[in-house]
């Protein structure tokens, strides 16, 4: 019908009607939303943003210059001499015959600077965290206080959690290092906890750049107690999740290109707690 009378008109007609068909606003489709707006870069709550110009962040500064060149060039050199040896700078019968891989152990101090401890304290909150060694130095502890007052900036609404989690490894010229864990398939911890249940997550590297923020997570329950417990936990029973939403649309995790892990507690009140653990993998 509408074609119809199209038709019917003269050829200015014609013209006007498709004119005012152009001009007037559709109110009958959805208003669609820019890129930007959906995937944009986050900004901590209470932060003004960075306004600016990419050649003000950079700092020259010659010695350290010197520095980072003899560093990446030794780490460059390392990477050829490891692929001489073998897969991950390894004999390559140890790694095909290997059934346990321990990818993060306690033994020191200095096995501490692979973790990165925060907590809401970062946006103005009230919780507490920090990492020490165990007694016999064989273990890390988690400890801190945590409290759920939200900070007064006017724009967070919740609040109340700390994080455990590995640094993301670098090869020479800053390039990421991922951890290979396509021949496992179950992920063991021994833990002591407070009784509080805690998540722990695994990031993967993604092809494109919306999947930035997908984290694959498990719940963990800690019994509390002197005693220690023992978890193994299946890589197909971690549960993909984005910006804090599960994604009804399941995928399983890429084992080939894992980044870095975490562990996470959340409280509702202003309580202490403590996680002391040991993390590796097993099939």
């Amino acid at each position: 019908m509408a074609v119809s009378r199209v038709t019917l008109q003269t050829p200015a007609g014609v013209c006007g009607l498709f004119r005012r068909q152009l001009l007037q606003p559709s109110l009958s489709h959805p208003t669609i939303l820019s890129t930007r707006s959906i995937y944009g870069e986050y900004k901590r709550p209470g932060q003004p943003p960075d306004k600016r110009w990419p050649w003000e962040k950079i700092r020259f500064d010659f010695s350290k210059g010197v520095e980072g060149i003899q560093k990446h060039f030794g780490l460059l050199k390392d990477e050829f001499v490891g692929r001489l040896r073998g897969p991950e700078g390894r004999p390559l019968l140890d790694h095909m015959l290997e059934q346990t891989l321990v990818q993060w152990e306690f033994r020191g101090p200095e096995s501490l600077d692979q973790w990165v401890v925060s907590s809401d304290k970062e946006i103005g909150g009230q919780s507490e965290a920090y990492l020490k060694l165990g007694k016999n130095n064989t273990t890390c502890m988690l400890y801190g206080t945590l409290c759920s007052v939200p900070p007064r900036d006017g724009e967070t609404r919740y609040s109340g959690y700390c994080t455990l989690r590995s640094k993301q490894t670098l090869l020479s010229f800053d390039r990421k290092r991922h951890f290979d864990w396509s021949t496992f398939n179950t992920l063991y911890i021994r833990f002591r906890g407070d009784g509080r249940p805690w998540m722990i997550n695994i990031s993967a590297e993604m092809y494109f750049s919306h999947n930035k923020n997908d984290i694959y997570s498990y719940f963990l329950y800690t019994r509390g107690g002197p005693y220690w417990q023992e978890v193994k936990i299946p890589f197909s029973k971690f549960f993909l999740s984005s910006r804090g939403r599960i994604q009804d649309d399941q995928h399983c995790l890429w084992l080939d290109k894992v980044c870095w892990t975490n562990s996470s507690a959340k409280s509702h009140s202003r309580k202490e707690y403590h996680f002391e653990n040991i993390a590796n993998l097993r099939m």
